[in-house]
């Protein structure tokens, strides 16, 4: 791509040229909302491209970075389908860490909702430039002309210009006005709403994907890096004596831990780098190096005596969170029965299977580097902060990501590397052991919740009190940040989805002593853990059918809306729940030792509605079957949707049945996946998938949503099967597993 041009800020697209010809279309969008047109006065940004060259390739910049979610295949399908172009010439290219394309931080399901509208139109708008230019050649009017797979055909006569002869005359050509602009109607669709082959099948079944670990340049040096077992710690001292005798080993060095400013990026932590001509050799030598630490702070930080200390600490008064309202106390005391339970979820890793690694190459003033991030543009910022180096001499080539789960939205794998290409003044690539990856990840949050719920005489809820205490992502950036943030309690926490008379929310101390970071779905896991578990006690205590429960505190049809331009809709939560309740045959009879249990959540603007069937023998649990229902709006690509959930049931059972970082004296205690276990083909259940259809809806998240209904689910549908609550989790420690 050339260069972004001021442009009048009416207008909402630009045509710029490319030494390869063609044309050339750009468009501004925010990362949060879908303005079309941008609000920088005076001038436009672009930050979506899309090429049309003369061979008829159709190429789309992705600025989101492709981890499995299939996010190039569902942005190019928005393209296609407004071009009405044939799906052989469809290309996507992956952008560079760089601002023109706007925020690329690839999380929060957030990509097709702030994506899709532009994109559409971008199609559209190309589709109406080549139909002017095919007209202006037959010397007839546009409307007499119309596309189809990939060529413009004349009404009258049936002949037909493929889209490749056309672009040079339709690049000469005015940009057209927003308003002249006509979507297409959703009955209307060829590709949208379908089932489409990813852009990227043959790179992934052929071999040919270049994953950050795969990527190889001239000159490679690889490195590892013995990082101190407590978060924080530093090198007292170290013999590299006999990691020095290892063949292949060229150089052993220190590496100071890097402090990110107050509010800002990842740093790094330090330690003792091997560098070697091969990964292998680097890793060995790293085993055999002898070092002494000074642990720091966190050095007597135990997870267990943690979540003593939080679960007592949610048992007590906590600080009032904005949102509620109502008088608890009052309905407690008025209530025929009150009921408690408490709830634990523990620290998780997101474990992807390619660990974190990034080749760099540091010369005087500039920096390259190729490596799997969720968020080039933070590490492009973090590498000028930390190295003293223009930003404009950065560049980030991003990578196909094997799994991310949030991990690799933190950059301090990069700046790793470019720390130590800057001292051995070579190109390198860190890469990560497993055990690096589960012992010096940022985790998510462990957390307690406390619920206490009053039932009257007629089986009504007439209050609900919920503490919670974990310890804040806010802590990664800010010290001392021993609160949860609003943001953080907004996930499923402050905004659950029931409507109730007499509401209190709390929010507890909790510190933190590791790094906390976003894993799938964040806080919505342990937001709708709780929900659920007790929405499920509140059911048998009222002598209630658990599906009947949720729908009366659902309540009545209403719109809420918040911040955002999407308002919680309670007659699609119903809808969701229902419809998965008519999937799984909700209240068939189960063979004996069986169970089943259900849960539901609003989360990135979607809703999710699970029921688990479980069967328990010999005390233990195995997950027969998995029924889910989301309604995420317009559903841009069915299979791509149908996989996510499929992913996101699996990966809530490795949640519910084994996720668990544990630490003693500072240090985490799992190593690999025979410790922090996974689950594992044997044990995956039937999944079923319903996508609703609710093409007239904008579109929603997808990649998390999923998750957070597993593990509610599954401890449901034991109690079920058992007549016994599990509020903490991982089941594997309650010997379920």
């Amino acid at each position: 791509m050339s260069k972004i041009k001021k442009i009048n800020r009416r207008d909402f697209v630009k045509l710029f040229g490319l030494a390869s010809g063609g044309i050339i279309l750009g468009c501004a969008v925010s990362s949060d909302k879908k303005d079309f047109i941008p609000k920088i006065a005076g001038t436009f940004q672009p930050n979506l491209f899309v090429q049309i060259t003369k061979d008829g390739l159709v190429t789309l910049i992705s600025s989101r970075s492709e981890m499995g979610q299939g996010i190039k295949t569902s942005l190019a399908s928005a393209i296609a389908d407004e071009l009405e172009a044939d799906w052989k010439y469809i290309k996507v290219d992956q952008a560079i860490g760089h601002e023109k394309y706007g925020n690329q931080n690839t999380d929060g399901s957030r990509s097709v909702r702030t994506r899709l509208e532009p994109m559409r139109k971008m199609g559209a708008l190309a589709k109406m430039m080549l139909i002017t230019a095919a007209s202006k050649k037959w010397n007839i009017a546009a409307n007499e002309c119309y596309a189809e797979n990939h060529f413009i055909i004349n009404k009258s006569t049936k002949e037909k210009i493929f889209f490749g002869d056309l672009v040079e005359s339709a690049a000469a050509l005015e940009i057209p006005s927003e308003k002249d602009i006509q979507l297409k109607k959703v009955e209307d669709f060829k590709f949208i709403g379908k089932k489409l082959k990813s852009v990227d099948l043959e790179a992934f079944t052929t071999g040919k994907a270049t994953y950050g670990i795969d990527v190889r340049i001239p000159g490679l040096k690889f490195a590892a890096i013995a990082r101190c077992p407590v978060t924080f710690g530093t090198v007292k001292s170290f013999d590299k004596s006999k990691a020095e005798k290892v063949a292949g080993v060229s150089e052993i060095i220190a590496l100071e831990r890097l402090k990110p400013p107050t509010g800002k990026f990842f740093g790094m932590l330090g330690g003792v780098a091997v560098i070697a001509n091969n990964t292998w050799s680097a890793f060995q030598a790293k085993l055999d190096l002898k070092i002494e630490w000074n642990y720091g702070k966190n050095e007597h930080f135990n997870s267990e005596e943690f979540k003593k200390t939080i679960t007592q600490r949610v048992q007590e008064k906590g600080k009032l969170v904005p949102g509620s309202y109502g008088n608890v106390n009052a309905a407690f005391k008025s209530a025929e029965q009150t009921i408690e339970a408490t709830y634990n979820v523990p620290f998780l890793v997101h474990a992807p299977m390619e660990v974190p690694n990034a080749t760099a190459w540091f010369q005087k003033d500039k920096i390259e580097v190729w490596a799997p991030v969720q968020d080039p543009q933070t590490a492009r910022s973090e590498l000028a902060h930390f190295f003293e180096i223009p930003i404009e001499n950065i560049t980030i080539n991003v990578t196909f990501l094997g799994g991310g789960f949030g991990r690799k939205s933190k950059s301090d794998f990069v700046v790793e590397a470019v720390a130590i290409s800057k001292k051995i003044n070579a190109p390198v690539q860190v890469v990560w052991s497993r055990e690096d990856d589960v012992q010096h990840s940022f985790y998510h949050a462990a957390s307690a919740q406390y619920l206490k719920g009053g039932v009257d005489k007629n089986g009504k809820i007439t209050g609900w009190l919920q503490r919670v205490g974990f310890p804040s992502i806010v802590s990664s950036f800010k010290p001392l940040s021993d609160y949860a943030s609003g943001f953080e309690l907004g996930q499923g926490f402050t905004n659950n989805p029931y409507l109730l008379d007499n509401f209190r929310l709390e929010n507890v101390k909790a510190e933190a002593n590791l790094r906390i970071g976003w894993l799938r779905s964040v806080v919505h896991i342990h937001s709708a853990f709780g929900n659920n578990c007790f929405v499920d006690e509140l059911a048998f205590a009222s002598k209630k059918d658990p599906i009947k429960l949720h729908l009366e505190l659902i309540g009545k049809d209403r719109l809420v809306k918040g911040k955002s331009d999407f308002p919680y809709d309670a007659a699609r939560m119903k809808t969701v729940l229902k419809e998965t309740a008519k999937m799984a045959n909700w209240g068939k009879s189960l063979p004996e030792n069986h169970g089943i249990g259900v849960a539901i959540h609003y989360s990135f603007y979607s809703y999710v509605a699970t029921i688990v069937e479980v069967s328990v023998k010999s005390k233990k649990v195995k997950v027969e079957n998995i029924w889910t229902s989301i309604d995420c709006g317009l559903a841009l690509n069915k299979d791509n949707i149908k996989n996510q959930l499929e992913g996101a049931a699996i990966f809530g059972m490795s949640l519910a049945l084994f996720g668990k970082i544990s630490t003693e004296n500072g240090a985490v205690q799992q190593n690999n996946f025979y410790d922090y276990q996974m689950t594992r083909m044997k044990d995956a259940p039937n999944i079923h998938v319903n996508i609703l259809d609710k093409m007239q809806e904008p579109p929603t998240g997808v990649g998390e949503p999923g998750v957070p209904v597993i593990a509610p689910a599954i401890c449901n549908a034991i109690f079920n099967a058992t007549g016994k609550r599990y509020r903490s989790l991982p089941l594997i420690d309650e010997g379920l597993v």
